[in-house]
């Protein structure tokens, strides 16, 4: 049987080749177990040498930064407009909804027909801004601490008031999609805020464009069973989309 330094060694010099390895691949290649090769790649991780993926390891850092929110606007910008379109088909006249904080709801907001009866909840000032002109739609802003990098609020005072709410949708902006950590934000405020939008909604729909997937962040929202819908585009990797799609997640890929 090969050694574990001659495996560790054979994993390292493919991530240099391929810049990812998966378990299955490594586990039939040396004739090893999957449970051997990821005990393996945990190994390599403690020691700084790749960073541990859904399915096997990478060198690229799967953990998201909290960025400004004006330069993460302009980031997958066509992508983002795609997926929000698609969303704001999913809104029906005199709905209820939340719509959390991030670029790419904030492009569903500006979708959204100013002709159309809604009650929407937001915690995103930048989100309420934009409704704000928009005849029939009625508003109701949360309040709590401002947090300058996403233009949103959060904190207790946020999340009691979602304790006497109840809407249809929910929809959702993350910095990271992941089958094993779930879906991730930068922040643990708005981990907890979005955790009680989730409580409050009867589906929630997360939006999010193909570079978050296989990205963590700080903090958990939740785990996959707890969301019933994700819009993405036509950049999301297969094997991600197989995992949701066996899950029971509704996918609608844009094109």
């Amino acid at each position: 049987m090969i050694s574990i330094t001659d495996r560790h060694q054979l994993i390292l010099q493919k991530l240099k080749e391929e810049g990812h390895v998966s378990v299955q691949q490594l586990s039939a290649q040396m004739d090893v177990s999957d449970v051997t090769i990821r005990k393996d790649l945990k190994l390599l991780e403690d020691k700084n040498l790749l960073f541990r993926t859904h399915g096997g390891g990478s060198i690229k850092n799967p953990y998201a930064n909290d960025r400004p929110v004006n330069e993460k606007e302009q980031l997958y910008k066509e992508e983002k407009q795609k997926i929000a379109q698609a969303a704001a088909k999913m809104i029906g006249n005199n709905d209820s909804i939340i719509i959390a904080s991030g670029t790419t709801v904030l492009a569903l907001a500006r979708c959204i027909n100013s002709t159309t009866n809604l009650t929407i909840i937001t915690s995103a000032l930048n989100v309420a801004l934009e409704l704000s002109h928009k005849n029939n739609v009625e508003v109701l802003q949360l309040g709590g601490q401002l947090r300058q990098n996403s233009s949103s609020v959060a904190g207790p005072y946020a999340e009691e008031l979602l304790k006497d709410v109840t809407c249809g949708i929910l929809f959702l902006g993350v910095d990271g999609i992941d089958p094993e950590a779930g879906l991730t934000t930068t922040s643990l405020m708005e981990a907890r805020l979005n955790q009680k939008m989730i409580q409050a909604a009867q589906i929630t729909v997360v939006l999010a464009d193909s570079s978050k997937f296989g990205k963590r962040g700080l903090a958990k929202i939740a785990s996959i069973d707890k969301i019933q819908h994700i819009i993405t585009d036509k950049g999301i990797p297969e094997n991600m989309k197989k995992v949701f799609e066996e899950s029971g997640v509704n996918l609608t890929i844009t094109d």
